[in-house]
Order: structure tokens, then C-alpha cells, then sequence
């Protein structure tokens, strides 16, 4: 759409931001709440397919009725003539750019408290019944030490799911495997995310030296669920821990690494493992 274009009542486009696989997003002017908004909308190639549409208003429902001070929130959610959703433009950065930006590692403190907001995120989607399924540091946004996640495209309830739900480096194994989910799949989001940010590099990845990869049946590239027969490293062993990529404290690091246990019933539990990183911030923080 062109600047000037109105693709609802009251809105109007200033500029287009990004394209993904099957999503434009679009910075927007809303005339009701006289400020700035972004746009998600489907693709023009991609708006004859039924389940994209569905899956964008049915996320944009889910975020207009959370209210969490670290989940992103939807103004609005238009289903016709196109399905279009109105989300709060964020000021700040993601953290996969501020991974690249930053020239030193984020202080251990940083880590920990990033951790504590994360946890507070995926404790109340959970306690929605939703599992995000797709934690990576571009799904992050922080500013000025508030972290807010995006993106819940692929999220779903706790239950089977298709081999390859999420982003490949960012998978868990049993998200790679196909089967069961559970709760522990996001703790594992958590801990391979605030891996990347402590130390700068995925535990996993493809083998070519990539930092991402593509999201199936999310919002980064459109993909489709894989078919089970993609090669997954997360399935050929665990991560190299914490400590043999970056020296810190010896609590947290242990806390990380907890996160990427192969077996999800050995990962810690969200409360459990939001303590573990209020625990280590108070002791950083001289509480």
C-alpha cells in the first residue's frame, strides 16, 4: 500500500516497514488515538489463502484482549475487507539487533533481569493457555531496560504439534521432533534466547553459519510446517554450555544451561525458573 493509502477507518499509511514470508507491516497513522501504529496485514500474493488471514486476526484477537506490561498489545483487529491488525509501535530495538550493535556482551545483570521479564511474559501466556512456541531475540523488543515480546503466529495450546513448529535454530527438540508440547518448549525459548544475548552466538545452527533461520508456519519467512524429515542439530546432542562461550556467574550460567536440557521434564518450570534469575539479580543488584 502507498502512503496516504487508508486500509481501515481512521488509519493511514505513512511508509511500509517490513515484508515477511506472507505479512507486510506498515507504520501507520491512527487518527483516533492521534499516534503512530503498525499495521499487520496479509500479502497481496498471499490473501486467497484462508489460513493466513485466520491465523493473523486470530492473533490479533489474542493481543487485544492480553494486557501484560512485557507482551506487545493490539489496538485493533479489522476483518474486512482485508484482515488487518493495529498494534502499539514500540520504540527501541530488538535484541537480535542489539546482539549485532553492541560491541561487548550485555552485563550478567542485564541477562538476569531480561530473564525475570521473559519469564513474567511466558508465565501469563501460559496461564492463558497459549505456549508461544517461537522465543528468539528478533521476537524481543527493549528499551531502556523493558523488554516486550512479539509475535504470537504460531502460538498455540499445549498438545501435539507438527515436526518444525518455529524457528529452526531456535526449536526445541521435541518442536523439532514432532509431538507433545508443553510448557517446558518455552522455557527452552527462554534459555536459548538469553544464550545468544550472554554469550553472541545460537547453541544451534544450521551449519552454515547462520544466526536464525526460517520460521515454519510463523511470521519470518511464511514457510510451511516441515515434513519431519529436515535435519535438526538440536536432536544430534546438547548445547555447549553457558560457561565455554562466555565467563558468568556460575548461578546463572547453570541457569541457562538448565533451560537446554535435551529432556524437557528436566527443564526447570517457569516459576522456578523466574526465581532462579530474581534470585541472582537481587544478589548482583546487592539486594
Amino acid at each position: 500500500m502507498a502512503p496516504g493509502t487508508s486500509p481501515a477507518p481512521g488509519y493511514e499509511i505513512l511508509a511500509h516497514l517490513a515484508r515477511t514470508g506472507w505479512l507486510d507491516l506498515y507504520d501507520t497513522w491512527s487518527e483516533e488515538r492521534q499516534c503512530r501504529c503498525v499495521a499487520k496485514v496479509v500479502r497481496p500474493d498471499r490473501r486467497h489463502e484462508e489460513r493466513l488471514r485466520d491465523r493473523l486476526l486470530r492473533e490479533g484477537r489474542w493481543l487485544r484482549a492480553f494486557t501484560h506490561p512485557h507482551l506487545v498489545r493490539a489496538y485493533e483487529v479489522v476483518e474486512s475487507p482485508e484482515p488487518l491488525v493495529v498494534l502499539e509501535t514500540l520504540t527501541g530495538e530488538t535484541l537480535s539487533h542489539l546482539i549485532h550493535r553492541l560491541r561487548r556482551r550485555p552485563a550478567a545483570r542485564d541477562v538476569a533481569l531480561l530473564g525475570v521479564q521473559l519469564c513474567s511474559a511466558i508465565h501469563y501466556l501460559h496461564g492463558q493457555g497459549l505456549l508461544h512456541l517461537d522465543l528468539k531475540p528478533s521476537n524481543v523488543v527493549v528499551d531502556c531496560g523493558h523488554a516486550k515480546v512479539l509475535d504470537l503466529s504460531v502460538a498455540r495450546p499445549p498438545g501435539m504439534a507438527p515436526p518444525g513448529v518455529g524457528t529452526f535454530c531456535y526449536l526445541s527438540p521435541e518442536q523439532a521432533r514432532g509431538g507433545p508440547l508443553s510448557a517446558a518448549a518455552d522455557v527452552w525459548g527462554i534459555g536459548v534466547t538469553l544464550y545468544e544475548v550472554a554469550t553472541g552466538h545460537v547453541p544451534f545452527d544450521s551449519g552454515e553459519g547462520t544466526t536464525g533461520g526460517m520460521t515454519t508456519g510463523g511470521m519470518t519467512t511464511g514457510g510451511s510446517v516441515s515434513d519431519g524429515d529436515d535435519w535438526y542439530p538440536q536432536l544430534e546432542g546438547p548445547a555447549p554450555s553457558t560457561a565455554s562461550r562466555r565467563r558468568l556467574p556460575h548461578d546463572l550460567a547453570l541457569t541457562i544451561d538448565g533451560c537446554l536440557s535435551p529432556d524437557p521434564a528436566a527443564r526447570p518450570t517457569d516459576p522456578e525458573l523466574s526465581a532462579a534469575f530474581d534470585a541472582t539479580l537481587r544478589r548482583l543488584s546487592g539486594a
